[in-house]
C-alpha cells in the first residue's frame, strides 16, 4: 500500500503541500490539464525549484488575474457552488471525492465558527480561486501518485495574530482549530501562522496520526512563501510503501437500519458520507419487522469521523439510531496508474496479492468518458484499458 507521510516540522498549506507532491513527480503538465476540468480561469500556475536553509525544494504559486480594488472583498464562493463546481467538472470520481472531501471539512469548521450551516458558508481566502487550485491539485497529485492513505507528524500551531477579511484573528485561526479537532498538535510552537486552513482541511480529510511502518520511496519538499527564523519553511512529504504484504487498519462501522425512507435519497446520502470522509458507504437489503423490506446504511470510517458522519446520517435520513463497533481490515498493496489506448488516456487501479497476482480496476468515469467522446461501446473501452494496463 502506498503510503503518504506529512512530515510538517514547519506546519502545513496548501500551496506547500501541491508543491510537495510537484516534487515527488506529479506533472507540472497534468496538474495544469486536469485543472482546465474545472470551470475556473483567470489564473497561472508557476512551479519554482528554490533552496531554503539549504534544502531544494517546490515552490507553487497560483497567480491570479485581479483587476479589482484591494478594498473591495471578491471570490465569495459559497459552499453549495464550490460544490457543484466540482461535481460537475470533467475530472476523475477519485480527484471529485478528495476534492470535496477537503472543501466539506472546510465547509463544516467555519460554519460552527460563524455558527451558521456549512452550505450558507461564503469562502474569502480558502474560497478564492488559488485555495481551489490548491485543494483539487493537492486530489490530483493523490491519484497521479497512487497515494492510498496518509499520516501527518504533530502540527505546529504558531502564534500571534492574522489578517483576514473578518479582521484580526488569533494564531491558528478559528476555524483551523476547528479542523485539528482530533489530530496532535503542537501548542506555542513557532511564530505567526504555520498551519492555514486550506493545509489543516487538507490533513483532517486525508491523514491520520500514528504512521505504520514502512519503506521510503521517494521524499519530496514544497517551499513556503515566508521565511522562518527558527526552522526551514517547508513541508516535507515523505512517500513510501507499508512493509506488510497485507496492510491492517483500525476503523469503525457505523450501521442503521431504514425501512421508511424514499429510496431515491440513498444517492445523495452516500455521496455526502463520502465527501465527508467516509471510507466506503454500502446498502445492504434485508426484511424488518412485518416482513417490511428495508436496508442497512453501512458506513466504514475513522474513530475521528464516527460523529460527524453519524450526524450526517440523522439530518438525511430518517433514522433515529445507529449502533457502531470496532473493526480491523486488511488491505492489498494497491496503485493508480495512466495507461494509453487509443481510444485515450485513462487510469487503472492494481492491486496486488500475497502470491503476487493483480486486480486490474479501470476508473469508469475515465473509460465512460472515452466511450462517449469516441463514441464506440463502454464494454470496449474497458477491455482496451484493461490490455493495456496488463501489457505495461
Amino acid at each position: 500500500m502506498r503510503i503518504a507521510y506529512f512530515d510538517a516540522f514547519s506546519g502545513v498549506s496548501g500551496d506547500m503541500t501541491v508543491g510537495a507532491l510537484l516534487a515527488l513527480g506529479l506533472s507540472l503538465d497534468r496538474l495544469k490539464a486536469e485543472l482546465q476540468q474545472l470551470p475556473v480561469a483567470g489564473y497561472e500556475l508557476d512551479a519554482a525549484q528554490v533552496q531554503v536553509n539549504g534544502i531544494g525544494a517546490t515552490q507553487f504559486s497560483v497567480h491570479v488575474h485581479d483587476h479589482h480594488d484591494h478594498g473591495h472583498a471578491h471570490h465569495h464562493r459559497p459552499f453549495r457552488t464550490i460544490r457543484a463546481l466540482i461535481h460537475d467538472s470533467g475530472l476523475s470520481a477519485a480527484v471529485k471525492t478528495t476534492a470535496l472531501a477537503i472543501f466539506t471539512r472546510l465547509a463544516e469548521a467555519e460554519g460552527r465558527v460563524h455558527g451558521i450551516a456549512s452550505d450558507d458558508v461564503e469562502f474569502h481566502e480558502v474560497g478564492a480561486v488559488d485555495a481551489i487550485v490548491d485543494v483539487v491539485g493537492t486530489a490530483i497529485g493523490f491519484a497521479a501518485l497512487g497515494i492510498e492513505a496518509a499520516y501527518v507528524s504533530p502540527l505546529p500551531l504558531g502564534s500571534g495574530i492574522v489578517h483576514t477579511q473578518h479582521g484580526p484573528l488569533p494564531v491558528p485561526a478559528p476555524a483551523t482549530v476547528e479542523l485539528l479537532r482530533g489530530l496532535p498538535v503542537r501548542a506555542e510552537d513557532g511564530e505567526g501562522e504555520l498551519v492555514t486552513p486550506t493545509g489543516a482541511a487538507i490533513v483532517a480529510a486525508l491523514a491520520r496520526s500514528s504512521a505504520p511502518p514502512m519503506r521510503i520511496t521517494a521524499v519530496g519538499y514544497g517551499a513556503g512563501t515566508r521565511r522562518l527564523a527558527d526552522r526551514p519553511n517547508v513541508l516535507r512529504l515523505v512517500l513510501g510503501e507499508s512493509i506488510a504484504a497485507l496492510g491492517e487498519d483500525e476503523l469503525v462501522l457505523i450501521a442503521t437500519n431504514i425501512d421508511d425512507a424514499n429510496p431515491e435519497l440513498f444517492d445523495h446520502v452516500i455521496e455526502r458520507l463520502l465527501t465527508g470522509g467516509a471510507r466506503d458507504v454500502y446498502l445492504t437489503p434485508v426484511h424488518m419487522k412485518k416482513n417490511r423490506p428495508g436496508i442497512v446504511l453501512n458506513v466504514l470510517c475513522t474513530e475521528i469521523d464516527r460523529e460527524r458522519l453519524a450526524a450526517i446520517i440523522f439530518a438525511e435520513t430518517t433514522a433515529i439510531g445507529v449502533r457502531y463497533h470496532a473493526v480491523r481490515r486488511q488491505i492489498l498493496p494497491r496503485e493508480t496508474i495512466q495507461v494509453t489506448t487509443e481510444f485515450g488516456t485513462a487510469s487503472v487501479k492494481i492491486a496486488r496479492g500475497p502470491d503476487g497476482r493483480e486486480n486490474v480496476a479501470p476508473e469508469y468515469e475515465d473509460c465512460r468518458r472515452l466511450a462517449n467522446e469516441k463514441r464506440v461501446p463502454l464494454k470496449v473501452v474497458y477491455q482496451a484499458v484493461i490490455a493495456a494496463a496488463l501489457r505495461r
